[in-house]
């Protein structure tokens, strides 16, 4: 591996930036960031502590009360929006290399990201400038408005697969609304997020409006979901953190927004455009290293088609790339940490008593180091093994046959998760009724994860709380305030007098 790339210019040390200024945890405290190629250190990055977040809560709520921010036009937080969004596509080339260096993802996929974050922006600039409020009028009697507000300071928490543009996703709405931030973005990949800070205040983002506090979840995230002056919090994470959150949030009755966990189905039914289909399989598992919450990770085929798409969907599964991220043949690299490493290569090894393994099971020849792991594909999985109940987060996908209809959705939602599914068939009639029996937030008919920015994004059961997306975004990061007006006389029950009796209800 000692042609393995490295970007140039890489910080040693990553800091938190706190009311306009890059600063170190008040303690000292340092964590190791991680290269997941070679797992050696290159980095420290500052260990957020409660003391630290209360910093970055404090100038955000400062900026939320007194600054310029929630009182500007529309049109004014849209402008900066878009210098945002403009900055993003300037640097897409070093942040795909900073992208792929810190979680090991290929830089092909990386390369898309940028843009994918820049396009948030320019959205939600495009959503506040066209945003219209509600008026209900009775007439000649009543006319009621909803008057949206910001709510204050959020709270995002992020995860470390495609960790710049799902900090995006959360960044643009929360600040096109108005309020002002605190991100803690994942400790093994907080090597992107911290070139937020200059592109904001390259953009006149006020000081205070955007902060950044590094660390572990269960020190820097923990304090950031407790910390009373934060009313929302929107996490995009593992189930059992969601859990966490959920219980800790409960003291101060903060609005939540959680996008959890997925073990979402693939179900292909024998009248569907098998080639179609098999491309589209596999790349919804393998791509992104399998580390997608939305990932097809169950595959469920019709009975008639089940040995050929089995033979044709491991054949070219044994033929995908593994390899440096840097290299643009690659299509699976490296997994981001040994922690997770370890796993998936568990899961990988219970697989090989719960199914058939039809290709990889393992570390792939000529990468001893790294967090390497081959596509692995497990066929004639049963409904209650492991493998097909929980969430791998990496590149192993679990095969199933079914004979009717009715089986295929009753193992479509036979799992705790509810986020994604994806349903192939050419029967029309037969995709919509499957699409809306199928216990999933979002369902993609004939198609991979193809989003609309305008659709609710989120999932059911284990899968989450809430949605964001769109107008579900305005909707979580603003109050809506009804203001009521009358416009005739009232008639008002007169208590007190002797008229009071004489008033109907």
């Amino acid at each position: 591996m000692s042609t393995h790339f490295v970007p140039e210019n890489l910080p040693t040390h990553i800091q938190h930036f706190i009311n306009g200024k890059f600063v170190d945890s008040a303690s000292g405290a340092t964590f190791d960031v991680l290269d997941p190629v070679t797992n050696k250190t290159y980095a420290t990055a500052a260990a957020g502590q409660k003391e630290d977040v209360d910093a970055a809560v404090a100038a955000a709520r400062e900026a939320f009360v007194n600054g310029p921010w929630p009182k500007m036009k529309p049109r004014e937080r849209a402008r900066i929006l878009n210098r945002i969004a403009d900055a993003v596509e300037a640097q897409e080339e070093r942040l795909a290399e900073m992208e792929t260096f810190d979680t090991g993802l290929p830089i092909t996929q990386a390369k898309g990201q940028a843009l994918r974050a820049a396009e948030n922006f320019r959205f939600f600039a495009d959503l506040i400038v066209a945003q219209f409020d509600d008026a209900m009028k009775v007439p000649g009697s009543q006319i009621n408005y909803v008057n949206r507000k910001p709510i204050g300071v959020a709270g995002l928490i992020t995860p470390w697969n495609t960790p710049f543009m799902l900090e995006s996703w959360k960044l643009a709405p929360a600040l096109a609304t108005g309020n002002t931030v605190v991100l803690k973005p994942a400790e093994f990949t907080p090597l992107s997020a911290s070139l937020w800070a200059d592109i904001f205040t390259d953009a006149s983002v006020p000081a205070g409006v955007f902060n950044l506090v590094n660390g572990l979840g269960e020190e820097a995230g923990d304090a950031l979901v407790k910390h009373p002056q934060v009313p929302l919090i929107s996490f995009t994470g593992e189930t059992t953190t969601g859990q966490t959150i959920f219980r800790n949030a409960a003291e101060n009755l903060k609005g939540l927004s959680m996008e959890l966990g997925g073990k979402s189905p693939c179900v292909i039914f024998a009248d569907a455009d098998l080639d179609a289909a098999i491309d589209s399989a596999l790349f919804g598992v393998f791509s992104l290293n399998g580390e997608r919450c939305t990932a097809g990770s169950r595959i469920l085929v019709e009975r008639p088609v089940y040995d050929e798409f089995c033979e044709r969907f491991a054949a070219r599964a044994k033929t995908i790339v593994v390899g440096d991220p840097h290299d643009p043949k690659t299509q699976v690299g490296a997994l981001v940490h040994p922690e997770h490493f370890e796993k998936v290569a568990s899961y990988v090894e219970i697989g090989k008593s719960e199914g058939r393994l039809l290709a990889g099971g393992g570390r792939p020849e000529g990468l001893e180091e790294g967090n390497y792991i081959a596509p692995t594909v497990f066929a004639d999985v049963a409904p209650d093994a492991l493998i097909f109940q929980e969430e791998i987060f990496g590149p192993v996908v679990a095969i199933t046959p079914f004979d009717t209809e009715t089986e295929a959705l009753e193992l479509a939602n036979n799992t705790k998760y509810g986020l994604a599914a994806y349903i192939w068939t050419s029967d029309l009639t037969r995709a919509h009724n499957f699409a809306q029996n199928t216990e999933a937030g979002m369902v993609w008919l004939n198609s991979h994860n193809v989003r609309d920015l305008r659709t609710p994004f989120g999932g059911v059961k284990a899968s989450g709380l809430g949605h964001e997306g769109g107008y579900r975004s305005i909707d979580f990061y603003t109050d809506q305030q009804a203001v009521h007006i009358t416009l005739g006389k009232v008639h008002t029950p007169k208590f007190g007098t002797d008229d009071a009796a004489k008033v109907d209800g």
